[in-house]
């Protein structure tokens, strides 16, 4: 549903615009609301509410008693925060997840299919610095039968 790969600017009252291809997309699924959240790799993970609300059911399905899943699950729904796009496609990223994922100004947005991940620029161009090249790799061991 959510593809590409997006340079954007974070505006001086702290408001990232969604790229056009993201808005559509979500307008062609009914999605009014997203959750952004802290993310894996320093970058910050924004689903649907419907994809939210999916994930939720498999993150309170960890182990209460497992030290791990409650770790993960406080850290993953404390820096959780709901926002809406205005009517422009602007939402609002709070300072704490601004401070996550070291985003200041500039930051590249990702379609990653139920997903839309927000990286700081230079985040993300050394994550691609660092796993370009092992990408047929990569899908070589995932894609074993």
């Amino acid at each position: 549903m959510f593809y590409g790969e997006y340079s954007h600017s974070i505006d001086r009252k702290g408001r990232l615009i969604l790229p056009a291809r993201i808005r559509d997309a979500a307008k062609a699924h009914f999605i009014e609301k997203f959750f952004v959240t802290a993310g894996l790799d320093k970058c910050l993970f924004m689903f649907s509410e419907e994809e939210w609300r999916s994930q939720e059911g498999k993150f309170k399905a960890l182990s209460l008693t497992k030290q791990q899943g409650r770790i993960f699950n406080r850290l993953f729904f404390s820096s959780a925060q709901e926002v809406m796009p205005d009517k422009q496609g602007r939402i609002l990223l709070p300072q704490y997840l601004k401070e996550f994922a070291v985003i200041k100004k500039d930051v590249v947005i990702v379609g990653v299919s139920s997903r839309i991940e927000i990286w700081a620029k230079d985040e993300w161009g050394e994550f691609n610095k660092n796993y370009r090249a092992s990408y047929e790799e990569i899908a070589e061991k995932l894609m074993e039968i």
